[in-house]
């Protein structure tokens, strides 16, 4: 159920996309809105954001990693349990906007079309690791999978490395939940940046103009996941990277 379906006063929304997209880019760039306008928001990513969550990051994505399509289906839900319950559920009940890189339909996408696992199967799993919490919107950012992995910069992680058929597969699973879901809202990422923004900016304030407008400029307050822990934010990596600073 989304924050909203179940009673909870925050807002989940969540960016996907194939590599390459600039879901990374985007979602700083709304979160650094919302804080100039005022609004108090919790910016995240998965796989991490939490102690157990950043281990499995770092163990999944490793391109010295070799690993059957199971252990890696588990390795992102282990971290989405901790995340949900840790950080995503505390912060919508205190009311916050909860903004995500990424969330279940990436392991629909990835785990279940392009490794093969029975979907059936792979969202039975997961409806026990989000406990049956869904975002209020998603955000998919489409690009040709081969443009977004030319975007890309630095050593690619191990599901970067996967042939050019494997993220074909991805961005076709997307398409077809986006055009079943009426939660999905697909945006063109090929463009200038800014532009993009605007379009995604356009998208969101027209669902929740409340929350995505111009309030008390300057006075924004991005909520760090050690918040929801009980760690101090220079405790980890993890902690700096739910804060929505410039880091990947």
């Amino acid at each position: 159920m989304s924050g909203r379906a179940d009673g909870r006063p925050g807002l989940f929304i969540v960016f996907e996309g194939v590599e390459g997209a600039g879901k990374s880019t985007q979602i700083r760039t709304v979160s650094r809105r919302l804080r100039d306008s005022g609004v108090d928001h919790l910016m995240v990513r998965e796989p991490g954001g939490t102690a157990v969550g950043e281990q499995a990051r770092a163990l999944v994505l490793s391109p010295d990693t070799e690993m059957c399509a199971e252990s890696e289906l588990f390795l992102y839900l282990t971290s989405r349990a901790e995340f949900v319950r840790r950080l995503v559920v505390p912060a919508l009940e205190q009311g916050k906007l909860v903004l995500a890189d990424r969330f279940e339909l990436s392991t629909f996408a990835y785990q279940g079309a392009a490794r093969g696992l029975p979907m059936d199967q792979v969202r039975a799993a997961n409806q026990l690791a989000t406990g049956g919490l869904a975002p209020d919107l998603t955000v998919l950012l489409r690009i040709d999978p081969e443009r977004g992995r030319e975007r890309q910069s630095g050593e690619a992680d191990r599901l970067e490395r996967e042939r050019a058929e494997f993220h074909a597969a991805v961005a076709a699973a997307y398409d077809r939940m986006a055009a079943s879901d009426s939660t999905i809202v697909c945006v063109d990422s090929e463009g200038d940046p800014a532009e993009v923004h605007e379009k995604i900016w356009s998208e969101l304030s027209g669902r929740w103009p409340e929350r995505f407008v111009p309030k008390r400029p300057g006075m924004g307050n991005i909520s760090s996941a050690s918040e929801f822990q009980g760690k101090s934010p220079a405790s980890s990596g993890e902690a700096r990277e739910a804060t929505g600073q410039e880091a990947e």
